[in-house]
C-alpha cells in the first residue's frame, strides 16, 4: 500500500522547483514594478501583484489537476484539443476584445482570457501526436508539408488577430521537426532567408544580390560534386527575388509601427538626428528599459529601490518588460541568476525528452523547450536591444493569468507524461 501511494508522487521535482523558483521570483518583480506609494497592501487586488498572487494560487489548483489525469489521456484526446483550441481561435473574429491593437482576448466577467497562449500547448500535442503516429522520421515532403500545416493553421489565425508576437512563437516548432528527421537543408533555408532579410533591408536590394551572386557561384565552383548547375541558378534567382520582395514588403506593406521598431533596430534612417527622435518617441519604452538594466550596475539597487522602476519611468513595466526591473535591481548578478534558471529548466527539460521510451512524449517534450526558448530568447533580446521591440511575455515573470496558466498546463503535462517513465516497475 505504502509503495503504491509513493508511486503518485514520483515526478521530476528538480523541474517542478525551476518552475515554482521564476514564478515565486517574477511575482517580487510584479510586486516591484506595479507597486505605487510607500507602504504596500499585498492583497490589494486592485493592482497587478494583488491579481497575478490570485492567479498564482489558482495556478497551484490547476497542478494537481494537471498531474491528477491520466497520462494516455493528454496523447488520446490531443486532437480534440487542437481542434478546440482552433475554434476558440476563431471565435475571436466574432466574439473577441481587442486590447492593444490585437483581438485577442475573451471577456468573461471581470476577467480577460487569451485563447493564443493555450493554442501553444494545443499545437504541441497535436505536433507529438501526428509525428508519433508515423512511428518514424518526417522525411518525406507528403509528412512535412501535413505538419506544417498543423503548424501554419494556429500562426494564421494568431496573425490575422495582430498578434505578431505569439505567431512568431510557431517558428520554435522548427527545432522540434530539425530533432525528428527534417533534412538539414531546411536549415540552411531557414538561416540564409534571415540573412538575406538583414542585409537586403540595411545595404539594399542590388548590393544583397550582388553578395548573393557572388557566395553562390563562389560556392559552386568550390562544391561542384554538391551542387548542379540548375541547382546553383535556381537558388541565385531565388535569392534575389527573396531580396527585393523583402524590400517591397517592408516599404509598402509592413505596419508603419513594425516599420519604425526595423528601422531603428537596423539604424536605417541615415540621418542622425532623425534617428536619435525616433528612438525617444516610437523606442520610449525600449530606451528606459536599456537605462533602467543598465542603472543597476554588478549588484543592483536593491529590492523595490529602482528609481526608474518606482518612478515608472518603464510603461507597462511589470508585463512584456519585467526583465528591466530585475536589471536595475538585481543587477548583473541577479540578471544573470535568472537566465541561468531559463537555462537550467531547458536543460532539464530537453534531458527527460531524450529519456523518454515513447516517441509521443519525445516529441511533446521538445515542443515545450522549444516554445519556452522562443519566448526567453525574444523577450530578453527586445528588453536588451539586441532584436527589434516585439510584445511577448517572459515566462512565469510577466503579469499575466492566461500566460501563467498557458505555461503551467504545458509544462506539466509533460511533467505527468515523464512521470510514466519514473513510475515504470
Amino acid at each position: 500500500m505504502v509503495r503504491e501511494t509513493n508511486r503518485h508522487f514520483k515526478f521530476d521535482w528538480i523541474t517542478i522547483f525551476l518552475f515554482l523558483l521564476l514564478v515565486g521570483f517574477g511575482w517580487l518583480n510584479i510586486l516591484s514594478a506595479s507597486h505605487s506609494g510607500t507602504t504596500i497592501d499585498y492583497f490589494d487586488f486592485s493592482q497587478p501583484f494583488g491579481k497575478q498572487l490570485v492567479f498564482i494560487l489558482l495556478t497551484f489548483g490547476l497542478i494537481v489537476l494537471l498531474l491528477a489525469v491520466d497520462a494516455k489521456f493528454y496523447e488520446r484526446f490531443s486532437s480534440v484539443i487542437y481542434l478546440v483550441s482552433m475554434l476558440s481561435l476563431v471565435g475571436l473574429f466574432i466574439f473577441g476584445k481587442n486590447v492593444n491593437g490585437a483581438t485577442s482576448w475573451y471577456a468573461i466577467g471581470g476577467m480577460t482570457l487569451q485563447p493564443s497562449e493555450f493554442a501553444k500547448t494545443a499545437t504541441a500535442l497535436a505536433v507529438a501526436k501526428y509525428i508519433s503516429d508515423l512511428n518514424t522520421n518526417i522525411n518525406t515532403l507528403k509528412d512535412q508539408i501535413q505538419t506544417f500545416i498543423i503548424i501554419t493553421i494556429p500562426a494564421v489565425l494568431v496573425i490575422l488577430q495582430n498578434d505578431t508576437g505569439s505567431t512568431l512563437v510557431y517558428a520554435s516548432f522548427f527545432f522540434v521537426l530539425y530533432r525528428e528527421g527534417l533534412p538539414q537543408y531546411y536549415l540552411a533555408i531557414g538561416i540564409s532567408g534571415i540573412i538575406l532579410a538583414i542585409l537586403s533591408l540595411k545595404f539594399g536590394s542590388l548590393a544583397t544580390s550582388i553578395m548573393a551572386t557572388i557566395v553562390i557561384v563562389g560556392y559552386y565552383f568550390l562544391k561542384k560534386k554538391r551542387l548542379k548547375v540548375f541547382q546553383s541558378v535556381f537558388i541565385l534567382i531565388l535569392s534575389i527575388g527573396l531580396s527585393f520582395t523583402i524590400k517591397y514588403v517592408y516599404n509598402n506593406i509592413l505596419p508603419p509601427h513594425q516599420k519604425d521598431r526595423i528601422t531603428i533596430w537596423l539604424s536605417l534612417e541615415k540621418d542622425p538626428v532623425k534617428l536619435e527622435k525616433m528612438k525617444q518617441t516610437i523606442a520610449y519604452n525600449l530606451n528606459e528599459s536599456e537605462k533602467a538594466i543598465s542603472s543597476g550596475g554588478f549588484t543592483g539597487k536593491g529590492f523595490m529601490e529602482g528609481t526608474r522602476t518606482t518612478g515608472k519611468f518603464v510603461p507597462e513595466q511589470h508585463t512584456d518588460y519585467i526583465f528591466s526591473t530585475v536589471g536595475e535591481e538585481w543587477g548583473f548578478m541577479g540578471s544573470t541568476f535568472v537566465i541561468i534558471v531559463f537555462v537550467l529548466l531547458l536543460l532539464r527539460i530537453l534531458h527527460l525528452a531524450e529519456l523518454q521510451k515513447s516517441q509521443f512524449s519525445r516529441v511533446y517534450g521538445y515542443g515545450v523547450a522549444s516554445i519556452i526558448f522562443i519566448h526567453f530568447f525574444i523577450n530578453i533580446g527586445m528588453v536588451m536591444g539586441l532584436i527589434p521591440t516585439i510584445g511577448i511575455p517572459l515566462p512565469m515573470f510577466s503579469y499575466g493569468g492566461s500566460g501563467l496558466w498557458a505555461f503551467t498546463i504545458l509544462i506539466f503535462i509533460f511533467i505527468k507524461l515523464d512521470s510514466n517513465r519514473i513510475n515504470e516497475w
